[in-house]
């Protein structure tokens, strides 16, 4: 049974996860795909991301001590600071701080939203099970993957809300059929990252079956399949629809973004598990 500290972990990690790939993610999107009217929505999950990153840093100091007063405790705060732990805080807090700042900038402003969005990421690559192997490789895999997922977050609020708008039907399908376009080629490369990080934390085919870890890592792989169901009637059915004048299909497109964004929060939130509560296979 999970503890009131181990419960408070786990959200706090989620919103993390949520608030930076988010973030990133649209700023990456925008990027790519040349979004705008996107730097209010962007902010807002980059400050969630900040706070959640603050949170999580004094609940982990309180699970040192198992007492709420090591929240506030100044020698278990400054030796968790000195720890990867404190490292991942300022990279997040560093990076989400510079995405904002350069939001506000504008255009001229969108490398620095591009340094400070690999930073965030960055975060995650420096602690966890990851880093613990010691693997420059898994390091790249891990990167790969953080930024494939946040761009696909990223790309999902746009999408939907240029669907719903009347007079931008068809940049929506526009933007649709090039996000298809991307997603063909790092989509089998996502799945390949996950697939090659997952045996070597597991270990063995044994220990995804048996263990606590494998079983959540096979929960995870499941909502990732109904993610790519969704996906792929986006991307074949749903957005060809809309690029013919099938004005209904909108309809079709958004409630479909929201299903995906169900099974995104199932992902997230058994990451949040995974990387908070569960232990690897020995």
């Amino acid at each position: 049974m999970l503890d009131l500290w181990e419960l408070a972990s786990i959200a706090s990690k989620f919103a993390i996860y949520l608030g930076v790939l988010t973030s990133v993610g649209t700023v990456f999107a925008a990027i790519l795909f040349q979004l705008s009217d996107f730097r209010g929505f962007t902010s807002r999950f980059a400050l969630l991301g900040i706070a959640a990153a603050a949170a999580g840093f004094l609940l982990a100091s309180a699970a040192l001590t198992g007492d709420v007063s090591g929240m506030t405790d100044p020698e278990m705060l400054t030796l968790l600071w000195s720890t990867t732990v404190g490292t991942s805080l300022v990279l997040r807090i560093a990076g989400l701080g510079l995405l904002i700042f350069g939001l506000l900038l504008g255009r001229i402003g969108m490398v620095m939203s591009l340094i400070g969005g690999g930073l965030a990421l960055w975060s995650f690559v420096n602690i966890g099970h990851i880093s613990d192997r010691g693997s420059p490789m898994l390091n790249i895999v891990l990167m790969f993957h953080l930024v494939a997922i946040s761009i696909w977050i990223g790309i999902l609020s746009p999408l939907a809300r240029l669907s719903q708008d009347a007079t931008k039907i068809l940049e929506s399908a526009e933007l649709g059929h090039n996000f298809g376009k991307v997603a063909v080629v790092f989509i089998p490369l996502l799945i390949i990252a996950g697939g090659y990080m997952g045996y070597v934390l597991v270990g063995s085919l044994s220990a995804l079956f048996t263990g606590a870890y494998g079983q959540a890592l096979i929960l995870k792989t499941l909502s990732v399949a109904g993610l790519l169901s969704f996906a792929a009637i986006n991307k074949l059915r749903i957005i060809p629809q809309i690029a013919s004048g099938d004005q209904t299909a909108t309809g079709r497109l958004a409630k479909s973004i929201s299903y995906e964004w169900i099974f995104l929060i199932a992902i997230l939130l058994i990451t949040a598990v995974l990387t908070t509560t569960l232990t690897l296979p020995a």
